[in-house]
């Protein structure tokens, strides 16, 4: 068999399918833009670290079940390790900061901001969704006026509206209840991460694809998918020359935006304005090197600051040792933000400290910002906004257009983005054209054919 596949993406989605399709027997060639495989769960190492760092904060639950399946299948599971880390609310009471651990029913029960009646009213509400399938009409229900009525207006106030309002500014009030649900059942107490950091699995990846026949461009640009009567035309730039490959299958493991510029010539239009209705956030991530952390003991801290321009904070340092760092304390600080935020303006880290120095020194009266080495990243289109429109769409893999295949991280809805979800999508677009070849076997993950 000679079927040749393009997958355009190197990240998790597209790695995955490539996997997965190679193991099958299919030609498979990976078309990545950056010098680097990974998207947005690309590494970065400074001088003296011995483990790569996420450019976006990374970890895994313990129930993403399909990464851990894609890792035990590759065999790198003996690289994933488990553990449980603290995490907290950020709050300003009476002019000074107050971190409160919130992560689990017992801290729950003795946080101090709420009378006994809230707590038993969010906890109640919070237990039902915990538990509770994925119904339909949580497709048709905003988030915010679903807790409201259910948990009270104060555990809406102290608890869930700095968070919508932090993550979806103006959306907030647009989210629909499936993000709410899925961001409940899907929280786990541990967290997992890789030895050597994802990075560390994406290279691993990357030579056994290698090895195995599977052809990996970096630093390829891919500029349009053309239909041909049998066959794709992938046009792409490679060291400054424009190039042509032919494929029998196309899998777009990118954005929808990216994927609509690529194949805006095939397309109908009525597919085009459904994924041209998806609304979109920006993400901006910080990392911050320090001598000392600047938080003790809590790795994740969801800002519920009104007046701290940011999202998040995030201690790693707190969760995997500084000494695979060379004994150096790293943070994220992140953002969601559309073109025009101020924060999307800075070019370099050190506009973007400058911006946050009074928010840290707040938190920590002694954070030094000289000694503080930073690293900025950008991403275009991070977060789609789940609202009652985007929930109407059902987008699904498969496209008007036979044997081209879209695995952009919105087909994770409900849940929101992340590497389990990334795989999950490239999976299941590796299995359906698998299934077009040769026959799937319901009982096992994928059924193939030896080369």
């Amino acid at each position: 068999m000679n079927k040749k596949v393009v997958v355009i993406g190197g990240g998790f989605a597209g790695l995955s399918c490539a996997y997965y399709l190679n193991k099958a027997g299919f030609d498979v060639v990976i078309l990545e833009r950056e010098d680097q495989l990974g998207g947005l769960a690309r590494g970065i190492k400074f001088d003296g670290w011995h483990w790569s760092l996420e450019k976006a904060v990374h970890h895994l639950f313990s129930n993403d079940s399909d990464i851990i399946r894609f890792a035990k299948d590759t065999g790198f599971f003996k690289n994933l390790f488990f553990k449980r880390p603290l995490t907290g609310y950020l709050y300003k009471i009476n002019g000074k900061i107050r971190i409160y651990t919130l992560d689990s029913s017992l801290s729950f029960l003795f946080f101090p901001l709420l009378d006994l009646l809230s707590k038993f009213r969010g906890g109640l509400s919070l237990l039902l969704l915990r538990f509770s399938p994925h119904f339909s009409w949580f497709k048709k229900v905003v988030s915010i006026k679903f807790i409201k009525k259910t948990m009270g207006e104060k555990v809406y106030v102290m608890l869930w509206k700095p968070l919508f309002r932090k993550k979806f500014g103006k959306y907030a009030g647009k989210v629909v209840l499936s993000f709410f649900w899925a961001r409940i059942t899907k929280r786990t107490a541990k967290l997992g991460y890789f030895k050597g950091g994802f990075q560390s699995f994406i290279d691993y990846l990357a030579k056994k694809l290698s090895g195995s026949g599977v052809l990996i461009l970096t630093k390829t640009e891919v500029s349009a998918v053309n239909k041909k009567q049998n066959y794709f035309s992938i046009e792409y730039k490679k060291n400054g020359k424009s190039k042509t490959i032919v494929a029998d299958y196309v899998v777009c493991a990118l954005q929808a935006p990216i994927f609509l510029k690529l194949t805006e010539a095939i397309l109908p239009e009525e597919y085009k304005l459904k994924l041209r209705s998806i609304k979109y956030l920006n993400a901006v991530s910080l990392i911050l090197e320090t001598d000392k952390p600047i938080v003790n003991d809590y790795y994740w801290l969801n800002n519920a600051v009104a007046d701290f321009d940011f999202t998040v904070f995030i201690q790693h340092t707190n969760y995997i040792s500084q000494n695979h760092y060379g004994g150096k304390h790293l943070a994220y600080v992140g953002w969601y933000c559309d073109f025009k935020d101020p924060i999307w303006q800075f070019n370099s880290g050190s506009q973007v400290l400058a911006h946050i120095e009074p928010y840290l020194k707040e938190i920590n009266p002694n954070f030094d910002k000289s000694k503080a080495r930073t690293a900025l990243f950008k991403a275009v289109f991070a977060q789609p906004i789940f609202d009652k429109k985007f929930a109407e769409l059902n987008l699904s893999y498969k496209t008007p257009i036979e044997r081209l295949y879209f695995a952009g991280f919105e087909l994770s809805f409900p849940y929101d983005r992340g590497t389990n979800y990334a795989v999950k999508v490239g999976v299941e677009t590796a299995k359906h054209i698998i299934q077009s070849v040769f026959s799937y076997n319901k009982d096992k993950s994928i059924s193939s054919k030896s080369k």
